[in-house]
């Protein structure tokens, strides 16, 4: 029997049908882009309500679409960690609503677990265990992963994730939003060794991440010192594509050393990739290269399932199989994830 999964931790709202097997039956999306466009960055309260204005009518066509009614659904699954607090609530506030008016189990999912699991979802058959690195607007984390639900936090970033530094170069450069996909698509017409920016931590023992003083660097390169405002009027286009393609190659270089060195400390087998920034190509093809190079396998998420979406929410099947269900007393975890 098919689960129900919600999805409203940023600025996605989305509901997906899952079968027991961990097929999709049937899935929406509503994108709220147009809505924090002209903000240049995503509002919490504007996103909120826009969750509550569309997340019904999502739901509504994820069931339709999957031909199951109500009756047929096992459990409702919900993201309640990490995001945006008034996101988080009105998905988690829908799920409980349902639960009790359709008498079904509720089940929360870590969002970020969520993204590792799109790699099962896409791999058919299992990814685990596996060092697993999760890149998105909010987060660059890496885990060891000894299962779907257990994972060991080895580090992350202590500032900047690598999709919010797309981002802010981005807007820097005045290439529109969301800046990052911009950013990736103007690096492919640019020189990588345009600029020399720097590799922050890549050298550390551990598992730290930092791209704020990255992002600092294409800022004076944009604008140098003594100016106080960040105006990239003067640049044609090649010099802009220069900058985004050093500043690309910065951060690849840095996810990709620090996901080699975890591949070789902790002898896993796999190396499997989630998040927005995961669908970047550039970054895809050096993690492949890193593959063959050093012979591990490597499960990269499909560009569908890298941005916000609930059918990776199908994790919730994981916990269902070992019995844990989320009371009606669950409340959300908001803010950006750290440690765990």
């Amino acid at each position: 029997m098919p689960i129900l999964t919600l999805e409203s931790t940023c600025d996605e709202t989305a509901a997906a049908v899952i079968a027991d097997d961990g097929a999709v039956l049937g899935q929406c999306i509503a994108t709220q882009e147009s809505l924090h466009e002209r903000f240049g960055g995503v509002v919490p309260e504007v996103a909120a309500r826009a969750h509550l204005e569309r997340l019904l009518p999502v739901i509504d066509t994820a069931i339709k679409q999957a031909g199951v009614t109500a009756d047929d659904l096992t459990a409702i699954a919900v993201a309640d960690r990490p995001g945006l607090a008034g996101s988080l609530l009105v998905g988690v506030v829908a799920a409980k609503t349902l639960a009790v008016a359709w008498q079904k189990p509720l089940v929360s999912i870590n969002h970020l677990h969520a993204h590792l699991y799109a790699c099962q979802m896409a791999s058919g058959q299992s990814v685990y265990p596996a060092i697993g690195l999760v890149v998105s607007g909010g987060h660059t984390s890496l885990y060891h992963c000894t299962s779907p639900l257990d994972l060991e936090y080895l580090g992350g970033t202590i500032d900047d994730a690598a999709g919010e530094a797309f981002d802010k170069v981005g807007a820097m450069l005045g290439l529109g939003f969301p800046g990052g996909p911009a950013v990736s698509r103007l690096a492919g017409e640019g020189n990588p060794k345009a600029h020399a920016y720097p590799r922050s931590m890549i050298g550390e023992s551990g598992y730290r991440f930092s791209f704020s003083g990255l992002k600092t660097a294409v800022r004076y390169t944009i604008s140098p010192p003594p100016a106080k405002e960040v105006s990239a009027d003067h640049l044609d286009r090649q010099a802009k594509a220069d900058i985004c393609a050093s500043f690309q190659a910065a951060v690849v270089d840095v996810l990709v050393r620090k996901s080699v060195r975890a591949i070789k400390q902790y002898r896993a087998g796999h190396l499997i990739v989630g998040g927005g920034v995961a669908a970047n190509p550039a970054l895809r093809d050096r993690l492949r290269e890193a593959s063959e190079k050093h012979a591990f396998r490597l499960v990269i998420a499909p560009p569908e399932l890298c941005t916000d979406n609930a059918a990776m929410g199908a994790i919730a099947l994981e916990k269902i199989k070992r019995g844990e269900f989320a009371g009606l007393d669950l409340d959300i975890t908001a803010g950006l994830q750290r440690g765990f």
